[in-house]
């Protein structure tokens, strides 16, 4: 079992920046591939980023690619989201998520977090 649980959500202005943090219970964190995900009012959950077990390969959804980027510290058992350059249609509950091995960009995963709020207002 892997606990996933989210932060660093929050009201920014257009063109702002926010860094979101996911940090998962367990002793296995390096087992498991991560993606963050993002739903909207009214909208079905769509991909943001992914991230393999090593960090040394990355995927990104288009809307996102050159002002997002996906890390994560093994060690510290987290994986970050940083986030630059937010518009408006950027505001949703973001999630992060747990995949044992490979890294998808699919809703594949079988860990969720509870999410967290992101506002960007205009």
């Amino acid at each position: 079992q892997v606990q996933l649980v989210e932060s660093g959500g929050g009201l920014v202005q257009t063109g702002g920046s926010l860094r979101l943090s996911c940090a998962a219970s367990g002793r296995t964190f390096s087992s498991y591939a991560m993606g963050w995900f993002r739903q909207a009012p009214g909208k079905e959950r769509e991909f943001v980023a992914a991230i393999s077990l090593s960090g040394s390969n990355t995927h990104y959804a288009d809307s996102v690619k050159g002002r997002f980027t996906i890390s994560r510290d093994n060690a510290k058992s987290t994986v970050y989201l940083q986030m630059n350059s937010l518009k408006p249609e950027d505001t949703a509950v973001y999630y992060c998520a747990a995949r044992k091995l490979v890294v998808v960009t699919t809703n594949q995963y079988q860990y969720w977090g509870q999410g967290t709020q992101v506002t960007v207002s205009s």
